[in-house]
């Protein structure tokens, strides 16, 4: 099973790129498999962008991260 994580690209240098995950997350990612710029939302597994999302689908796709963590906290409590 793979798991890819949503963030936003806000910066690029050569064909690594620094990803905005939220909550103040930030890392590095290759993008070198897509055709990205600063602004736009990535998938990235393993280090890597492995697809850009429109914002509207990266949104809602954030969205469901947050409330599958959230109920995890919750349930962890």
């Amino acid at each position: 099973m793979c798991l890819a994580i949503p963030g936003r690209i806000v910066e690029i240098e050569g064909e690594k790129a620094r990803v905005n995950y939220g909550e103040g997350v930030t890392n590095t990612a290759n993008i070198s498999l897509v055709e990205a710029k600063v602004g736009d939302y990535v998938l990235v597994h393993a280090g890597f962008a492995i697809q850009v999302l429109d914002e509207k689908e990266a949104l809602e796709t954030i969205a469901l991260w947050n409330e599958m963590l959230g109920a995890g906290g919750a349930s962890d409590a």
